[in-house]
């Protein structure tokens, strides 16, 4: 299989510029870039799509480019529906900062990453329309489908520019980088055309641009995207225990796509992978697999052992095997009950929002539904010291089979 073929079979070509784009992929080595604007201190698994698309070209010989858009990120790309809230320069750079690290990190130090800013920030604006927007017709731009759909509602002219500038990297990066080929997310189709248009106008050459689908759930919302919250590659953000738990519970009949999307397993893995998964659906092979591919290239083997490890002792109950850093990253996200002295089991339920009383409290006491670091308590008297307390500091308790709380001991 060929590499067009292979990133076909992946479903990773949607859009495609430049009639022998094919070959190009197969037969030459290539330097392309695929960009983002630094709007976050970190990346998250929505953007790993196209780094995983990037990484997939270096493996077959290609040169990458990443770029970050230091000066369109202090512009904001156009949305579908309302302005970016634009965010300072100094934030752009911190957030620039981070990412570059991230980047050079995820491809150890085999990539190329540019900024921007650094071949905008002496061009005047004068300039910039003499050299560049004389070349772009403003009819051309009105057609631009992300444009189009902000006419009713009103777009600034500060947004309407993105796409020039974004047009003018991708001919700054082929003249001075030998760039010819553009590698982006499908929302980003008309950046990429207006680029090969400045190209073939301003230079009379030829250059190449694809798109990859976006990637959504069943549901066609973005992946990675939970209520609105991202999935940060940065496992301080978002730790690895939360990404293993996001990847081992996507949807089944998704699962597969995502496999070929976000991994570098064969056709012929990912194939038995799905034969196990229509026969023993129970096992979740595939999607440990997914897990196990993201989370290993992401944040290391070690990161991915504790992910499960976290998983696993948490299903079992058996809590004590936690240390207190993976009890932290277990129960992120949710607020732990404090206390700064001993106090009586009862006491301590109805503090926690365990129960909702007393009476319940001993209730499930007594119908051994509660269990302290994976211990069952019948014991309605009991006293709680520090010496309960993992690292005399953590508590979880657990009610029934499945809902956990956490409680920590202030000194």
């Amino acid at each position: 299989m060929t590499l067009y073929e292979e990133l076909k079979w992946r479903g990773l070509i949607k859009d495609t510029a430049g009639n022998d784009l094919e070959d190009k992929l197969n037969n030459e080595k290539l330097t392309f870039y695929w960009g983002t604007d630094p709007t976050a201190d970190s990346l998250h698994l929505g953007h790993y799509s196209s780094l995983v698309t990037a990484k997939r070209l270096a493996k077959a010989g290609h040169h990458p480019l990443l770029l970050i858009g230091g000066a369109t990120g202090l512009i904001g790309d156009p949305r579908p529906t309302a302005e970016r809230e634009m965010i300072s320069k100094e934030e752009v750079e911190r957030n620039l900062i981070s990412i570059k690290k991230q980047v050079e990190k995820l491809f150890a130090g085999n990539v190329e990453v540019v900024n921007n800013y650094d071949w905008m920030k002496e061009y005047s604006f004068l300039e910039f329309l003499r050299d560049i927007g004389k070349y772009i017709n403003v009819n051309y731009m009105l057609d631009k489908d992300i444009i189009n759909r902000r006419l009713e509602t009103g777009i600034t002219f500060a947004e309407f520019s993105y796409t020039l500038i974004q047009g003018y990297d991708f001919l700054h990066l082929y003249q001075e980088k030998n760039c010819i080929l553009q590698v982006e997310g499908s929302d980003q189709w008309g950046n990429i055309t207006t680029g090969l248009e400045l190209i073939k106008k301003k230079l009379g050459c030829d250059a190449y641009g694809f798109t990859m689908p976006l990637v959504t759930d069943k549901y066609g919302n973005k992946f990675g995207k939970s209520e609105g919250n991202a999935l940060w590659l940065d496992k301080e953000k978002t730790t690895s225990y939360e990404l293993y738990q996001y990847l081992i519970n996507v949807d089944d009949e998704m699962v597969i796509d995502y496999l070929k999307i976000f991994t570098f397993l064969s056709k012929e893995e990912i194939e038995k992978l799905e034969e196990k998964n229509k026969e023993n659906p129970h096992l979740r092979e595939a999607h440990k697999a997914l897990a196990r591919e993201i989370i290993t290239d992401i944040h290391g083997k070690e990161a991915l052992e504790e992910a499960i490890k976290i998983s696993e002792t948490l299903f079992n109950g058996d809590i004590k095997k936690l240390n207190g850093k993976e009890i932290e990253a277990a129960f992120k996200g949710i607020t732990p009950h404090i206390i700064n002295e001993e106090t009586n089991i009862v006491d301590l339920l109805v503090e926690a929002n365990v129960v909702s009383s007393k009476r319940q409290a001993r209730e499930f006491l007594n119908n051994n539904s509660i269990t302290l670091n994976g211990e069952k308590i019948t014991d309605d008297t009991l006293q709680i010291t520090k010496n309960e307390f993992i690292e005399q500091k953590y508590l979880v308790i657990r009610r029934g089979k499945k809902k956990y709380f956490l409680v920590v001991l202030e000194k």
